[in-house]
């Protein structure tokens, strides 16, 4: 594998007659001397690196005060969220209650409207059968007053 400071070298050769032969080589990129710049920036990363760890370690330290804040942050967190979902729930049984309420309603109000029916088809039909009867009692009562003929 190439080594990423080494140079690229590019090569042309041309060939001519048997007796003359020539040869170019030209260096592309970094020059032949060694660059340190990579060395350099390696340097850097490491010292940022273990700075960057030095403050990790030390500002770890946390006191008891700070746990006990933390424990209830989450148990205040925990009921907010059970009160939540205990509230989405009657929510829902709420909507299914009135739901099945408005079916009750919807259902009462059907009998009653049947049983209106009946009671009126009922009526309608005892005016009529007393009218009938009332009609044969005036026949009647007009055939006994009346003088034989």
């Amino acid at each position: 594998m190439a080594d990423p400071n080494e140079p690229h070298v590019e090569k042309t050769i041309t060939e001519g007659p048997a007796t003359v032969r020539r040869e170019e080589v030209r260096t592309v990129g970094a020059t032949s001397s060694g660059s340190n710049a990579g060395w350099w920036i390696a340097a850097l990363v490491a010292i940022v690196a273990i700075v960057g760890l030095f403050f990790v370690f030390n500002t770890g330290t946390t006191d008891e005060g700070d746990l006990m804040a933390a424990r209830e942050s989450g148990r205040s967190e925990a009921m907010i969220d059970s009160a939540t979902a205990d509230a989405q729930a009657a929510a829902v049984a709420a909507t299914e209650s009135s739901r099945q309420a408005a079916s009750g309603v919807a259902t009462a109000t059907r009998s009653a409207a049947d049983s209106a029916s009946a009671a009126a088809e009922r009526s309608a039909q005892a005016a009529e059968s007393a009218a009938v009867s009332a009609g044969d009692a005036a026949a009647d009562a007009a055939a006994t007053t009346e003088p034989p003929r």
